[in-house]
């Protein structure tokens, strides 16, 4: 147990939490109130605290032998403490504030029961019938919580409150659904209590009841549909339920008419389930649902494959309902007869196991049989005293007493169990050469049978290890190419930048070499016979490289246009 002073845990929770020493008093005074820590007094052994006798608190170990609850602590509708009303029939705690007016309590003298009790007392149904429809629920319940492992606390997981329910369902002990939904709302509470209102299990297990009750009420609502849903035999929406659903031809905003079942009505709204491929159900303005009855023709749809395999569907419910077709009736029938072959199958072997031992004691001064098969040659060793618990009913008990007081009364009688005929010894014998070839076979069989699934296992492992490994290997493969795929474009954008730029600079200096070009260019003079540079100035426009040109240019065109002052 770790010992620990009030001083310390007064300068820690101040230290850290910012707590006052009164609250923190107080707060100790409660734990050691619920058992939580054991207040005692300690002597100093050195320092300044020497001899002096200290107030401190230590927490029991498995050495305190705890108390069983009978209660819980928490209210079992918001899962905070406080003060609170107990149930006299189960350990649910409720704040009055958390109850309506129906459940609250009237009297401080008198007796209170929680809404859950009074639930569980209301209604009762076929315990058979209930497990079939939360088998359902509880294996939707385990789909839900499989990836909600926690593995810092294995052992306080979601998968571990549902397990309770699961078994209560194998094993038959709902009386009914208030019952199963009391369970999932505990399985809430706990998970609350445990890792936090706050906590994604916590979101996880509101969720779970959120849905449970809402299966809980489709199931209210038409056990038929909810059975054949779940269970998905052939045909399962054609087949009718006890009462029928009105059929209607019901339009969602933006469809056309199509034929549905009619679940349920509120105010204006209808709910229905369609006929076709998935079944789908939807709330339609009543504005929007015509009967049945009505012609195709005037409700102008568009007759589309979907639509024409729902209404062959609809078809077939029908025809089931003409012909009075019932999954459920038939399903009651068959288990009916079936517990019964069971039960009369049972009790007559239960009545032969009883019989038989009578028999044999009454007959026991008779000579053996060779067609009746004695117990097995070690029960032959014994003597009669050894015998008397192997036998079944208390009945039987009183009958071998009084026949052990013969026993010892009468040596010969025993004699005669210890020495045999040799006819006996011969029947024993062959008995247990018959049961001794029976259960060598039946090793044999065994042996082989779990060689083969020895086998088939060894296979199944070796195929299943393959495959991933094939998968792994092309996983790897596809992500080094990936890779590649990606360095290479990677490589491939960064040559096509690094070119780009080159390209605008090279255009760059070729653009300025061109403009210094054009000015040297503008800035020289030219001859206008043969345009090469010129080196005789004739007038304001005209230039020429020789004498040769000057001539020639000025007798063809320039004596009759030339500007030049003579």
């Amino acid at each position: 147990a770790v010992i620990f002073h009030r001083l310390h845990a007064h300068q820690y929770m101040s230290r850290v939490h910012g707590m006052h020493p009164k609250e923190t008093t107080r707060q100790l005074s409660l734990a050691v109130k619920d058992g939580l820590i054991v207040e005692t007094l300690t002597v100093g052994c050195k320092g300044s605290k020497a001899g002096i006798e200290q107030e401190g608190y230590w927490l029991p170990g498995d050495e305190i032998d705890w108390e069983t609850e009978n209660h819980d602590w928490y209210c079992f509708e918001c899962h905070l403490p406080g003060e609170v009303l107990i149930c006299d029939l189960c350990f649910r705690v409720y704040h009055s504030k958390c109850l309506s007016d129906e459940y609250r309590l009237r009297d401080s003298s008198s007796h209170w029961q929680c809404p859950v009790c009074r639930s569980i007392k209301k209604k009762h149904t076929n315990k058979q019938e209930m497990s079939t429809y939360l088998r359902f629920i509880v294996s939707r319940m385990k789909e839900r919580v499989s990836p909600a492992q926690s593995p810092g606390r294995p052992l306080l997981t979601l998968c571990y409150f549902v397990s309770r329910p699961l078994q209560k369902v194998n094993e038959g002990k709902y009386r009914s659904y208030e019952e199963f939904k009391a369970d999932a709302q505990l399985l809430l509470h706990n998970t609350v209590i445990f890792y936090g209102a706050d906590s994604e299990q916590a979101d996880i297990a509101r969720m779970l009841y959120k849905d449970t009750c809402h299966e809980l009420d489709e199931l209210q609502l038409c056990k038929n549909c909810f059975y054949l849903s779940n269970a998905r035999p052939d045909n399962w929406f054609c087949y009718p339920c006890i009462p029928n659903h009105e059929l209607v031809w019901a339009k969602m905003k933006g469809f056309g008419f199509w034929p549905a079942k009619v679940l349920q009505k509120e105010d204006n709204q209808v709910d229905v389930r369609f006929f076709g491929h998935h079944h789908q159900r939807a709330w339609i303005p009543s504005e929007n649902i015509q009967d049945i009855t009505v012609n195709v023709h005037r409700l102008h749809v568009k007759r589309s494959m979907g639509w024409k395999k729902a209404c062959d569907e609809l078809e077939l419910h029908q025809r089931f309902l003409r012909e009075g077709r019932f999954w459920k009736s038939k399903n009651e029938d068959r288990g009916e007869e079936e517990a019964e072959s069971s039960i009369s199958s049972t009790s007559n072997e239960q009545l032969k196991v009883t019989q038989e031992p009578r028999a044999k004691k009454g007959r026991r001064n008779q000579s053996v049989e060779p067609k009746k098969e004695e117990p097995e040659p070690e029960t032959e060793a014994v003597s009669s005293s050894q015998e008397i618990p192997t036998m079944p009913q208390p009945i039987e008990k009183v009958s071998v007493s009084t026949q052990t007081k013969k026993l010892s009364a009468s040596s010969p009688r025993m004699l005669h169990r210890s020495t045999q005929t040799t006819g006996d010894g011969v029947c024993q014998s062959m008995c247990h050469d018959k049961y001794t070839k029976i259960f060598n076979d039946f090793k044999d069989r065994m042996k082989s049978d779990h060689k083969r699934e020895t086998e088939r296992v060894v296979r199944e492992a070796l195929e299943k290890l393959r495959s991933e490994m094939e998968e792994e290997k092309r996983q790897a493969v596809n992500k080094a190419v990936a890779n590649m795929q990606g360095e290479m474009d990677r490589k491939c954008k960064q040559v096509k930048e690094k070119c780009k730029e080159e390209f605008v600079e090279e255009i760059k200096k070729l653009a300025a070499q061109h403009k210094q070009l054009i000015s040297q260019t503008k800035k020289k003079q030219w001859c206008y016979n043969c345009e090469e540079e010129a080196m005789y100035h004739c007038c304001w426009n005209t230039s020429y490289c020789s004498i040769k040109c000057q001539q020639e240019h000025w007798h063809a065109e320039h004596k009759r246009t030339c500007r030049r002052k003579r």
